[in-house]
């Protein structure tokens, strides 16, 4: 595996470009040079030539390189310069957990279809706890976790295309969160907190997986303020 990581200078920000792609990247790309071929810009032999190079692409960089002289890509160049995702999550994060997930000499779940509060616990003592957030309903763009495993296990997995942060640590055990940047503005991100006594805690990007509905919560809104009111 290419660990390699972009050159860049001291306490640079890392371009769009230099992060690796993903699935998703590599589709937006390939999207785009399925038009171009529909649309006549370019030939079938160009056109192959194109998707081969994009799926073995391994930064945005690369991909954007197969899209530059056609003009569906410049409406994705207007977007915002890329700024990570800070630390800490903002202080109107209520105290109050909308939902607990506990396990005590136990196993607890929580995956599927379901919609994710801004703020969840999570307790392990001599048990496991597996949060999978990859299907879940993102109504908030910032989503906390506090996660405490004594003796216990903790799995967290998210989509890959959120960004992810961890504050934490552990007591003669195990804390390890896989930071996170997604290049999408407006993508949720996960924080999470918490201690592994004697334990373990993991989040991780449980890859293939998607946020498809960041744009539809949005729409959703706005449908709903909409109805309330011409139902006045």
């Amino acid at each position: 595996m290419d660990l390699q990581k972009p050159a860049r200078t001291q306490d640079a920000t890392p371009s769009v470009s230099a992060l690796r792609a993903s699935d998703a990247d590599r589709d937006r790309v390939a999207d785009i040079l399925r038009e171009a071929l529909a649309e006549g810009r370019l030939t079938a032999d160009e056109h192959a030539e194109r998707v081969d190079g994009v799926l073995n692409a391994k930064t945005v960089g690369e991909l954007e390189v197969f899209i530059q002289d056609l003009p569906a890509a410049h409406q994705h160049a207007s977007r915002a310069a890329y700024t990570p995702a800070p630390p800490r999550p903002t202080d109107d994060i209520p105290g109050e957990s909308d939902a607990n997930v506990v396990a005590v000499f136990s196993s607890a779940v929580r995956r599927g279809r379901w919609r994710a509060g801004r703020r969840m616990h999570a307790y392990s003592i001599f048990g496991s706890v597996e949060i999978d957030l990859s299907e879940a309903i993102f109504e908030y763009q910032q989503v906390v976790i506090k996660a405490v495993s004594v003796f216990g296990d903790i799995q967290i997995r998210v989509p890959e295309n959120v960004s992810l942060r961890g504050t934490g640590g552990g007591v003669l055990g195990n804390f390890d969160v896989a930071t996170l940047d997604s290049t999408e503005t407006d993508a949720p991100v996960v924080y999470i907190d918490g201690w592994a006594v004697l334990g373990n805690v993991e989040a991780r990007p449980k890859r293939g997986k998607l946020v498809s509905d960041i744009l539809e919560r949005v729409q959703d809104k706005v449908e709903r303020k909409l109805r309330k009111h011409l139902d006045r």
